[in-house]
């Protein structure tokens, strides 16, 4: 069985598509990597995912055959400070991409998301293939990372995969610095303070996404023969849609007494530009992709834990 590596190994996906992947291939073909490694379970290295020389000598020491690139600045924190953002975003996907087209690797997963679409992009049902014109440096690595992965694909014959991720709730890690994070921070406050401060509008609805459906979309497209991928971008995976106002309604159901207040900030106008729902008929076409988690499925799930 071939080995994996997950780069960024330590985050909010990381960590449960590696506990997935020791399931399925077993713990000794699962190598985590992150910038530290000291709360990963071995085989773990701690390993700057900028670094092409360590992670090229990483991948040839382990016979290491298939990455999940996984490192990125998101899109809120990533406006803070877009050089970095670009940088590390782009950098880390070339680093795997070479070594792909190399023939070091077999295969690879890089992640999009909703962020590479735009103000222009139709917000309802969004379509595979439509305009995208993202307004965050996220989003535009994100559009960007796509068409380099089409490229190597069709140049160099690579064998990478993608799936435009929507919002990802979870409860297993902290929020990593994206405007989709209230739907997880809303759980933490619930339980702590029975109230909360959201930082986007009542009525402001985006696409959703409980993480055990995005790892299990995640390998369902791994898995897939290359045969039936006809997007040759990345890839619209949808699950369930809400507004602010929506999920706290959800847990004012199960938790009398809780409250929610509006002060919108900049993560708004990314919002608004970020379609509200998505249409992911050629997923479900190509490899059979269908979501388990609807909204109150997810809040049930999210209480239960935080």
């Amino acid at each position: 069985m071939n080995k994996v590596l997950v780069l960024g190994a330590g985050g909010q996906i990381g960590t449960e598509l590696v506990a997935a992947l020791r399931a399925e291939r077993g713990s000794e073909n699962v190598w985590a990597a992150d910038l530290r490694a000291d709360a990963l379970t071995q085989p773990a290295v701690a390993l700057d995912a900028t670094d092409a020389v360590a992670v090229r000598a990483l991948v040839q020491r382990e016979g290491i055959r298939e990455v999940y690139q996984l490192v990125a600045m998101l899109s809120a924190t990533g406006e803070k400070m877009p050089a970095k953002a670009w940088a590390l975003n782009m950098d880390t996907l070339f680093i795997v991409l070479d070594m792909a087209k190399e023939g070091l690797l077999d295969r690879v997963f890089w992640p999009s998301s909703i962020a590479a679409f735009g103000p222009t992009t139709p917000r309802l049902d969004t379509p595979q293939y439509t305009v995208m014109d993202p307004t965050t440096v996220y989003g535009v690595s994100k559009l960007a990372g796509e068409l380099w992965c089409q490229y190597y694909r069709q140049k160099f014959g690579v064998d990478v995969r993608s799936l435009r991720y929507p919002g990802l709730i979870s409860w297993k890690t902290p929020p990593g610095g994206g405007t989709t994070d209230y739907a997880i921070d809303i759980f933490h406050s619930a339980g702590r303070d029975g109230r909360y401060t959201s930082f986007l509008g009542p009525d402001t609805r985006l696409p959703m996404m409980h993480m055990e459906d995005a790892i299990r979309a995640t390998l369902q497209l791994m898995a897939a023969p290359k045969e039936l991928l006809r997007v040759q971008t990345s890839y619209n995976v949808a699950a369930v849609d809400f507004s602010p106002a929506e999920l706290a309604a959800a847990i004012a159901a199960r938790m009398p007494g809780f409250t929610i207040d509006y002060q919108a900030d900049f993560r708004q106008a990314i919002a608004d530009s970020w379609p509200q729902r998505i249409d992911d008929a050629e997923a479900r076409r190509d490899w059979g992709w269908s979501p388990r988690y609807d909204l109150d499925a997810l809040v049930d799930d999210m209480l239960a834990h935080i």
